[in-house]
């Protein structure tokens, strides 16, 4: 059993950066593969960025160049630094890990870009 708490969301300007995190509890967390994912109000919740346990790195078209994803095994942590903030990118962010079928999901972390 993995339990998954995300921190660092808020309210940013547009332009503006913020660092999500996203702590894990339990075993074998070097071997999941760690995702953030998004969901705006009235929308599907769609993948924004992928660490897998070997560091390699995906990203959303719409994200690329501005978010990195990173793991620190040794603290169960994975973070999503965000720069260059967009209205468009308000949305709760939620963190989910998975592995060999076995997938958890975060409560999700309120991310809120405006003037």
């Amino acid at each position: 059993q993995v339990q998954l708490v995300e921190s660092g969301g808020g309210l940013v300007q547009p332009g503006g950066s913020l660092r999500l995190s996203c702590a894990a509890s339990g075993s074998d967390f070097s071997d999941y593969n760690m995702y953030w994912y998004r969901q705006g109000p009235g929308e599907q919740r769609d993948l924004v960025a992928r660490v897998t346990s070997t560091y390699s790195t995906l990203y959303a078209d719409s994200v690329k160049g501005r978010f990195t994803i990173s793991r620190d095994n040794s603290k169960k942590t994975v973070y999503l630094r965000m720069n260059s903030l967009k209205p468009e990118d308000t949305a709760v962010y939620f963190c989910y890990a998975a592995l060999y079928g076995r997938s958890y999901w975060g409560q999700g972390t309120q991310v809120t870009v405006s003037s």
